[in-house]
């Protein structure tokens, strides 16, 4: 995906769920149409449940879009290549 099509980006890492779900809510509810979630590595279950909490407690009319999955080959501090799993949830509101 382009980073041209949706400048909305939350991008998951090890902080509380509802920090995210909170993030999401503040996007939508400041106009945006459409939020990415991004996250890889562990962090995709948590994605996944901020994900399914907005759309089952706080917007019901959230619906996903689209989820893409792909894998990124990182340098750990080893010096060794590591691929890592990446996710990237597309979010938008019904109309």
């Amino acid at each position: 995906m382009s980073e041209g099509q949706v400048q909305n980006v939350v991008l998951i890492g090890k902080k509380p769920l509802m920090n995210y779900v909170v993030a999401c809510l503040t996007l939508f509810n400041s106009g945006a149409s459409e939020v990415l979630v991004r996250a890889r590595g562990r962090s995709i279950s948590r994605a996944v449940d901020a994900v399914e909490l907005l759309r089952r407690v706080f917007l019901k009319d959230l619906e996903v879009k689209s989820i893409e999955i792909g894998t990124e080959t990182l340098t750990n501090p080893e010096g060794q290549k590591v691929n890592v799993s990446t996710i990237d949830i597309k979010l938008a509101r019904k109309e």
